[in-house]
C-alpha cells in the first residue's frame, strides 16, 4: 500500500445512473468510501491490457458514460 499523501483533488460530474452504478459496485465489493471505490475502479481500468481503444473521433464528454449492464 502506498504511504504517500493525496494532495491532488479531481472533480467529475456524474448523472444519477452513473453514480448508482458506482455505488452498487462499491457496496458489492465492500469498499469503505465512494472515493476508495472510484480509485479502485480507476486502478483496475489502468492495469487492464485487453481493452480496446476508445473511439474518440468527433465525440464530446457526454458520449462517454457509465451504464449498468
Amino acid at each position: 500500500m502506498s504511504t504517500s499523501k493525496r494532495t491532488e483533488k479531481l472533480q467529475i460530474m456524474l448523472d444519477d445512473e452513473e453514480l448508482k452504478v458506482i455505488d452498487d459496485w462499491r457496496f458489492e465489493h465492500r469498499m469503505p468510501t465512494r472515493a476508495a471505490a472510484i480509485r479502485e475502479l480507476i486502478r483496475r481500468g489502468l492495469v487492464t491490457d485487453d481493452l480496446e481503444e476508445p473511439d474518440t473521433e468527433g465525440k464530446s464528454t457526454s458520449d462517454f458514460r457509465i451504464e449498468s449492464e
